[in-house]
């Protein structure tokens, strides 16, 4: 048997390669700032409706009872369903610019059951159930509708505007006291004061009473029930569909496509 010096032991060991450490794959929390700014109050609410009505509406969207309820609608958002979707608000604006507007339909606060506000009045996405209200305004234009999108009436220049822009899941008018109602009649004055030959469909007295201002002599003002069925009697068989059209024609305007594309 060999023997072997003590220092040669140590002279081998350290001669072995180095072990390397382990390296150590558990989560670590790392902060990703990102230089972008968040868009201002201003900024955000341009970007909801457009550069159009935007530049007419900044100085009342800067009024303090504008800031406070839209701060409260933010608020609100947090603990409970407020429809529509905060990104479809001022949808009806966003969709119909000022100077587009050749028909006002006149509403009074969305639908507040789940998945059909959609920020037009009267109007649901595609696959939601047409509510009944609806459901007679597209029998009175004799269509056949499967679905009761009307974003093509939107764009075509029917300004679709409910009198208040939100509500609490299942508490239908619980904004009605928020505000709303100051900001949307400035929105019809402006159109009064600055479009011509516009036609406005006022449907229940509700739509009747906001719009008392319009000028007859400027625009043609067309009026019966609303399309409820409570009120249905009053509201069908009015023609209304047929008589815009026949007014934008005569003032040298395109009529309304109003048969829904499928």
């Amino acid at each position: 048997m060999t023997k072997r010096l003590i220092t040669e032991f140590f002279e081998t060991r350290t001669n072995l390669p180095l072990k390397k450490p382990a390296l150590d794959h558990s989560p670590t929390n790392i902060t990703i700032t990102s230089d972008e700014p968040k868009p201002s109050y201003s900024e955000n609410i341009k970007n909801l409706m457009g550069d159009e009505w935007f530049d007419v509406l900044n100085s009342e969207i800067n009024k303090p009872y504008f800031k406070s309820l839209w701060s409260r609608v933010l608020t609100e958002r947090n603990s409970k369903r407020v429809y529509p979707p905060a990104h479809l608000v001022f949808n009806a604006f966003k969709l119909t610019p000022l100077s587009k507007i050749k028909v006002v339909i006149v509403g009074q606060d969305p639908y507040h059951q789940p998945k059909q506000a959609m920020g037009l009045c009267f109007s649901v996405p595609r696959g939601v159930m047409l509510p009944p209200s609806l459901r007679n305004i597209l029998s009175e234009i004799g269509t056949k509708s499967f679905h009761g999108d009307l974003s093509s009436w939107a764009s075509q220049g029917v300004f679709l505007l409910n009198s208040i822009l939100t509500v609490v899941d299942s508490q239908p008018m619980s904004h009605k006291l928020y505000g709303w109602d100051t900001f949307t009649d400035q929105v019809i004055n402006i159109i009064n004061d600055t479009r011509e030959n516009v036609v406005f469909l006022l449907w229940g007295r509700s739509a009747q009473q906001k719009c008392s201002k319009i000028s007859n002599s400027k625009h043609y003002v067309l009026t019966c029930g609303h399309p409820s069925p409570l009120s249905i009697k009053h509201f069908k068989g009015c023609n209304h569909f047929n008589k815009c059209n026949d007014y934008l024609e005569k003032t040298k305007q395109d009529p309304i496509n109003w048969e829904l594309p499928q």
